[in-house]
């Protein structure tokens, strides 16, 4: 029984921006007014996406995929970011931080896979255009983000069944707006080697070979783009591409800065450091699924005339 006690937490105390009481409020008002553009600036792409039929075509099903992620990716999260900031209640139980961190995971690991596969989408439509109705069927890429979610819910389930197994000693303060896996790592008072291994592989699968996708599949649009003799087609080719490639640079700019770099520890300026980290998070968390919709309408003349044309429509009398 006492071994029990020392090891077992029943909630988790979330710091977020405590040290910085001033500031909150702002960070309220913030992160409220953006999470309100995510819901409706997603929502309406999703909607667009289901109901014109012109945006039924491989690449829009795949972003209407990216706007439902970055819903439930925001509200698995920000409304307990809200809560602790205007009402002081920083606790979280340990069930709540469990679910919290499977979604956060699930989600980001499920959004890798799916900008991957929107980057194949675009290498096909633009490097051989004659075959594009036969490889992106409506069965391929129904597959294809069918296995882009179920891979990031396997891979989250992995992760943070071992993460949440863990003994914590009592020590349950996370130095963090929510219960982000590393964050809870540091609080083990256990070998964590076999999370860093399964971390680094689940980093090689669903950061490392996505972005070679990526990668190489603009390497070839690029090469292709070049090659053309009207300059009609590539302003158009380049039209097609740079939304999805903007998303691209926001997302893995932020998500490699918080997971491939080094960790403080003990070194001067920690404090800030680690405060830089949270707002870099929740640049990531908040920020970049607020800008995907604004990026896609902004660049794509297909979603704008969507938009407007459902927000045009009359209701029947």
């Amino acid at each position: 029984m006492d071994k029990i006690n020392k090891t077992f937490v029943s909630e988790f105390l979330l710091l977020g921006l405590s040290g910085y009481p001033k500031t909150e409020i702002i960070y309220f008002v913030l992160i409220l007014v953006m999470y309100l553009v995510i819901l409706i600036g997603n929502g309406v792409l999703i909607i667009a996406c289901i109901f014109d039929s012109r945006l039924h075509t491989p690449m829009y099903f795949f972003l209407g995929n990216l706007s439902l992620l970055d819903i439930c990716y925001t509200s698995s999260s920000v409304p307990s970011t809200l809560v602790s900031l205007i009402s002081k209640k920083r606790n979280i139980s340990f069930s709540g931080c469990t679910v919290q961190m499977f979604f956060g995971f699930a989600m980001g690991s499920t959004e890798c896979l799916l900008l991957g596969m929107m980057a194949f989408d675009r290498y096909v439509a633009i490097c051989n255009p004659l075959r594009y109705p036969i490889i992106m069927s409506k069965v391929a890429y129904v597959l294809m983000a069918s296995v882009s979610w179920l891979s990031g819910g396997i891979n989250s389930v992995v992760q943070t069944s071992l993460a949440m197994q863990l003994p914590f000693c009592e020590n349950n303060i996370i130095n963090h707006f929510t219960c982000e896996i590393l964050a809870v790592l540091k609080l083990a008072c256990a070998d964590i080697s076999l999370n860093i291994i399964t971390m680094l592989i689940s980093n090689m699968a669903f950061l490392v070979l996505p972005l070679l996708v990526i990668f190489f599949s603009y390497v070839f649009i690029l090469y292709t783009i070049l090659r053309m003799n009207s300059a009609t087609g590539r302003r158009k080719a380049f039209s097609t591409c740079s939304a999805h490639l903007t998303v691209v640079i926001i997302f893995y700019g932020t998500i490699f800065f918080m997971y491939a770099k080094p960790k403080s520890q003990g070194l001067p300026g920690e404090d800030k450091l680690q405060t830089s980290d949270k707002l870099i998070s929740l640049f990531y968390g908040v920020v970049t699924p607020m800008l995907n919709p604004i990026i896609y309408s902004l660049r794509n003349k297909d979603v704008k005339t969507a938009v407007k044309y459902l927000l045009n429509q009359k209701p029947v009398q």
